[in-house]
């Protein structure tokens, strides 16, 4: 077994112990940073394979952006933790027919005549001068430009629409304009109004 070898299982066991653990775990922060641990593990594997670019972006992206994210609104949330246990055992059937399923499904595609190490062998060293990203930047953009640009507008799309359902403006709700505050003059306002001073009258004496 070479050094490539044993870092690539060295690795895949501390991933299949992380996601394992993320689904096991019972406390939720404690899930979140075994998922991390999941993403720092993965984006290895993605080292191992000189995809240095998707390596980088895995960690930025999910571990930077999204999981801090999960963090913040999973430590400051009042999650009861015994209530969200509640039901595990009811679908713990169908998660296992799930996994079952998704586990026969790889094994087909990647046992198949189409998949296997036999038709995809491991790829060839490159130089120190090689750059995975400019070289998936000249495939994007040269060969798939048109798909990458219908992913973008279908993504843009996507947001559209996601925020067209959840902006709802209510009569009863009231709005405030910053361009109105600001354009605001005094006599709008405020109304001065001159009244005469007047005397109270004194209680009678019985």
């Amino acid at each position: 077994m070479n050094f490539e070898t044993f870092v690539f299982y060295f690795l895949a066991a501390i991933l299949l112990f992380a996601a394992l653990r993320v689904i096991t775990v019972r406390n939720p922060v404690h899930a979140a940073l075994f998922l991390v641990l999941a993403f720092f593990t993965a984006a290895g594997l993605w080292l191992t394979l000189e995809a240095e670019f998707l390596a980088i972006t895995l960690v930025l992206v999910y571990v930077g952006a999204v999981m801090v994210l999960f963090l913040f609104v999973v430590m400051m949330l009042d999650i009861n933790l015994v209530r969200l246990r509640e039901g595990f055992w009811d679908y713990l059937p169908l998660a296992a027919t799930v996994v079952v399923l998704l586990i026969l499904e790889m094994a087909l595609v990647l046992g198949g005549r189409y998949f296997g190490a036999d038709r995809y062998p491991a790829p060839a060293p490159h130089g120190p001068d090689y750059s995975n990203t400019r070289a998936l930047g000249r495939v994007l953009y040269t060969d798939y430009v048109y798909p990458f640009e219908i992913a973008a507008v279908i993504l843009l799309v996507a947001i559209v629409a996601a925020i067209a359902l959840t902006l709802r403006r209510r009569k009863t709700t009231k709005y405030q304009d910053p361009a109105r505050q600001v354009r605001v003059k005094r006599a709008e306002r405020v109304r001065l109004v001159s009244m005469p001073a007047e005397k109270p009258e004194t209680a009678t004496k019985e």
